[in-house]
């Protein structure tokens, strides 16, 4: 008589529904990242093989809430490191804007433009062409697993880090939408309604 065996499902293994994908939550608990673990991975990213560019890619993503379409689709003639600003292109029908750029910022740009003197777009693969989306995606994954982060991450969730942090800072709704990209502001109030520090401290009036 022959005997099956279950063998259990490896916990590296994504959950599924139906066989299809479960939903986020099975993942991890938040969809969003918090400024402490942006830092984890900017240091993580600094240990790889390529860490200017990959240290740039996390900050800009980050600092201006790239989607990263919008983030691997940046040009050099959108960067204009005189006046320390940069040309933002959203995807989605968003609205484009003119963001500054900070110092570490800066200084990460001009030396990835050092090392490539001809490219047309900043972030590019080893190969010298233009970096995927699909690559952006591997490597944000890699970069938290490396970053020891306790889930799995996507690099969308670096945009809603930057949303939620701003908020958190008191950057009122408008201004955050402008910054956003949003042509609604039905999807900016997500971020400042969770920030809201009227209801945290609801119970101590």
């Amino acid at each position: 008589m022959n005997t099956v065996i279950r063998l259990r499902p490896s916990q590296s293994e994504k959950p599924t529904v139906r066989g299809g994908r479960a939903k986020n939550a099975e993942y991890r608990q938040r969809e969003y990242l918090t400024e402490g673990e942006i830092d984890s991975l900017i240091a993580a990213a600094g240990n790889g093989r390529n860490p200017v560019r990959d240290r740039l890619l996390i900050l800009m993503a980050f600092r201006h809430a790239l989607r990263v379409s919008e983030l691997v689709d940046i040009r050099w003639q959108q960067i204009h490191l005189d006046t320390a600003t940069i040309d933002i292109r959203r995807a989605k029908n968003g609205t484009p804007g003119i963001h500054g750029l900070q110092g570490d910022e800066l200084r990460l740009l001009r030396a990835l433009r050092r090392e490539h003197l001809h490219a047309d777009f900043v972030f590019v693969s080893e190969r010298k062409a233009p970096l995927s989306v699909d690559g952006a995606q591997k490597l944000i994954e890699r970069l938290g697993a490396s970053a020891g982060l306790p889930f799995p991450i996507h690099a969308h969730m670096l945009r809603h880090a930057a949303g939620y942090a701003l908020a958190a800072r008191g950057v009122d709704t408008r201004t955050l939408q402008a910054f956003m990209g949003h042509r609604s502001i039905a999807n900016t109030v997500v971020y400042t309604a969770v920030a809201d520090k009227r209801i945290r401290t609801i119970w101590g009036k």
